[in-house]
């Protein structure tokens, strides 16, 4: 069995069909005497909705999917060479094309009849985020195999004003107005970079109100489940204590009934007494019945 070829299609299927698919495969496996693939599929785990929805991105859109691989290569060289310009620069592109993916992803998984809920999409942002930024994400998001939420990485930090490119230029004969010119770019870096880092800070503000929204969903469900149980808990009590009632009650019902057998029982045995006795004295001769004559 292809166990690549068979990763790639449960990884591709929603997380309802996963668990029975891979379970068949395995099956399979065993009844083709390949212990070592129906090892390696049963190792497979189901992918959660977010990374499900993150996969299925990459899977149907894999040009777009090359785009952030490519930008993570230049966000991380740039910040290995510690390019301002780059920087600020790829940190623009990356939350255009990150907030782009994310809507991308909720259309697909609407088209593939799993709709995203925010806290599923802020997952998807999460992994994208951590695609940019961790090389052993990326490879296993880009074939669509991804198994798990990767750990959190927010992003790359913006780039603090002032941060020198790994390429200067040489220093220009100063003019009359040079301070003046100078100081216009200067500003404009300045502006970008605040613009990146508000826009990284609303980034991260709407994923922890994501967050803190799904946590406020988890604790109703649980609220819910608690009542639900105590409930439950209140209702099995009181059937216990009606169970033993009724058991109390058959249990004085039974021995009355032993009490009434017993006593039914000597009652039939004098019964029987007196039958015999009577049966003996039809078999007695007239006279010996009468008594002795005269008498």
């Amino acid at each position: 069995m292809d166990v690549e070829q068979v990763t790639g299609e449960l990884y591709g299927l929603r997380p309802s069909e996963f668990t029975a698919a891979r379970d068949a495969y395995v099956a399979e496996a065993r009844r083709a005497k390949d212990p070592a693939a129906a090892k390696a599929i049963a190792a497979l785990r189901r992918p959660p909705l977010g990374v499900w929805a993150a996969n299925l991105l990459a899977r149907e859109r894999p040009e777009e999917a090359e785009r952030l691989l490519a930008l993570g290569e230049l966000l991380r060289e740039a910040h290995r060479t510690l390019d301002g310009d780059r920087l600020r620069e790829a940190s623009r592109r990356q939350h255009q094309l990150v907030a782009g993916l994310v809507r991308t992803a909720a259309a697909l998984a609407e088209d593939a009849g799993q709709p995203a809920s925010d806290a599923v999409l802020a997952d998807v942002e999460r992994i994208l985020h951590a695609v940019l930024a961790l090389p052993d994400v990326a490879g296993p998001w880009a074939k669509g195999r991804l198994a798990a939420m990767p750990e959190a990485a927010v992003g790359f930090p913006a780039v603090p004003p002032g941060t020198p490119t790994s390429r200067p230029r040489a220093a220009a004969p100063r003019k009359e107005g040079d301070d003046r010119v100078r100081a216009e770019p200067e500003g404009a870096a300045e502006a970008e970079a605040a613009r990146a880092a508000a826009a990284e800070a609303r980034a991260v503000l709407t994923r922890r109100e994501r967050e803190r929204d799904a946590a406020r969903e988890a604790e109703a469900a649980a609220r819910t489940a608690v009542a639900e149980t105590a409930g439950r808990l209140r209702r099995a009590e009181r059937e216990r204590e009606e169970a033993r009632k009724a058991a109390t009650a058959a249990e004085r019902a039974a021995k009355d009934a032993a009490e009434a057998l017993r006593a039914a029982e000597a009652a039939l045995g004098e019964a029987r007494k007196a039958a015999d006795r009577a049966e003996k004295r039809t078999r007695l001769p007239t006279s010996a019945r009468r008594g002795p004559a005269g008498a």
